[in-house]
């Protein structure tokens, strides 16, 4: 039987056809829109490179004076770190190698400060001097009181609103027995000189301690070693039969990470630490604890923050919270929520570092710039803008450091008992006065392992834990996931 078409079935076939084919010809044009895309990058980018090969090879020809090609490279180099705009991404010449190679096996000679420095002009327009994230207990910056916050506005006598990172390292880092002279910045009035002798800076990992039936564990840095000290440290609270243990990531500037997923490990049965998201999907990360933790479910953790809390600190911190193993006490984090690789060059002569990824908490959260807010927050007293002035004169009459030069094993009571004298002459709060008196007495010997005495935040979180009642406490913690979108929702209500 044969079929036949009527001319208006001819017709709505066609229809049919050129549709089915404008489709097809979208479908193709849009698949192959970022293909195109991607090819016009990297023509753009081998342009780009060809003009900087020209231009090297046209400075090393024509320039008045012979040029050490060394020397445009470097700059170059610098310079394309630089334009990044991340102050954790940059160049490192021999000297910046040698340094990170000296700190990652533990010892280098400088004065004892992390620090950070934006690249080009603050966004509030004020000079891009560099701030200390942390200084490392027991070095020379520590000892000279120097803190979280502070800003080091010169070097030698030379400001650092002009130096780059590179410049700043160079000249804080060097032999140990040299003179650094610095002028401190303390809030918007308080200034004061400091002057350093460089050591040879052996980098702590942990300090730890009983504190009555208490572990008290301090991690200073996180290094190959750091985990290997702290299952020594909880071994040690084990034998003393510990009904509680404190994690104290407080100036803690970071370090590597996988040394934060194995601190998180040791508390952690099994689940996510954290994950890593680069631009790149095949090379994002997760991070998983092993079964069985070391210490037990049934012990209460509490974990002391404050700004000096950075990245791999962030990592445990975010970590213990988000999987509900420990409360969080003290003040917000730092908010260093970036992964950085090092890459060598020329025979591990010289290389470069840079941001490779970000990392998320267990929750799938990143707190980059944002930092992690305590369960509990406690801060410490703080001097007023208007007692700057006033303290500013107590700190040029010296009068702390004289003290403690006279009275290097001065009691509680003689420390009190001095605080009151220097509240009545200059007119400032007399405990916060006998902490100073107390921290400058701890900065001129070996630091003890905790001042339950002058550490408020360290109070509270013993406290807690001794009161009992910790499971229920825990009930009240949030993921920070949870914080951020009520956060987010507080903010959709403002607007409205």
């Amino acid at each position: 039987m044969n079929e036949t078409k009527s001319p208006s079935s001819g017709r709505k076939f066609s229809w049919l056809w050129i549709l089915s084919t404008v489709v097809l010809c979208v479908v193709f044009t849009a698949a192959s829109v970022p293909r195109v895309e991607a090819q016009s990058k990297a023509q753009e980018a081998r342009q780009y490179t060809s003009i900087i090969q020209n231009v090297f090879d046209f400075i090393q020809r024509h320039y008045v004076e012979e040029v050490d090609p060394k020397t445009i490279f470097e700059g170059a180099m610098t310079g394309m770190f630089n334009a990044i705009g991340d102050p954790y991404s940059n160049f490192l010449p021999e000297s910046d190698m040698a340094d990170l190679n000296d700190t990652t096996q533990g010892n280098f000679g400088g004065v004892g400060l992390y620090i950070s420095k934006p690249i080009g002009e603050r966004p509030d327009g004020k000079p891009a001097y560099v701030e200390v994230a942390s200084p490392i207990e027991d070095t020379p910056g520590w000892r000279a009181g120097i803190n979280p916050g502070d800003f080091i506005i010169e070097i030698n006598g030379e400001s650092t609103d002009a130096l780059t990172m590179d410049d700043v390292l160079a000249r804080l880092r060097g032999p140990a027995g040299d003179e650094v002279k610095l002028i401190i910045r303390r809030g918007e009035k308080l200034e004061f000189p400091v002057t350093l002798i460089r050591a040879i800076i052996e980098v702590p990992t942990t300090k730890y301690a009983m504190i009555g039936d208490t572990g008290y564990l301090k991690l200073l840095t996180f290094t190959p070693m750091t985990v290997t000290r702290a299952k020594e440290a909880i071994a040690e609270f084990k034998s003393k039969n510990y009904k509680g243990l404190i994690l104290d990531l407080r100036n803690n500037y970071g370090g590597l990470l996988q040394s934060a997923v194995g601190i998180s490990d040791l508390f952690l049965d099994g689940g996510v630490v954290v994950s890593t998201k680069s631009r790149i999907p095949g090379e994002n990360s997760v991070f998983n604890a092993q079964k069985s933790s070391l210490v037990s479910g049934d012990i209460p953790v509490v974990v002391l923050i404050n700004k000096g809390s950075a990245s791999a600190s962030e990592i445990v911190a975010g970590a213990l919270k988000d999987r509900g193993r420990a409360y969080l006490v003290g003040e917000k984090s730092y908010g260093k929520g970036s992964v950085q690789q090092v890459y060598p060059l020329m025979d591990n002569k010289i290389g470069f570092k840079i941001t490779t990824a970000r990392y998320y908490t267990p929750s799938d959260v990143n707190i980059d710039k944002i930092g992690i807010p305590p369960d509990r927050e406690v801060k410490f007293p703080e001097f007023t803008a208007d007692d700057a002035e006033k303290l500013n004169t107590l700190i040029t009459a010296n009068k702390i450091p004289d003290f403690i030069k006279d009275h290097p094993k001065a009691s509680s009571a003689e420390i009190e008992a001095f605080g009151q004298v220097l509240s009545k002459e200059y007119q400032l709060d007399a405990s916060l006065l006998s902490r100073l008196v107390r921290n400058e007495q701890n900065r001129t010997t070996i630091a003890p392992v905790y001042d339950l005495e002058y550490d408020v935040q360290l109070q509270e979180a013993v406290n807690i834990i001794r009161q009992g009642g910790f499971r229920t406490l825990m009930q009240t913690s949030k993921t920070l996931k949870a914080l951020q979108e009520e956060v987010s929702q507080e903010d959709i209500a403002l607007a409205s």
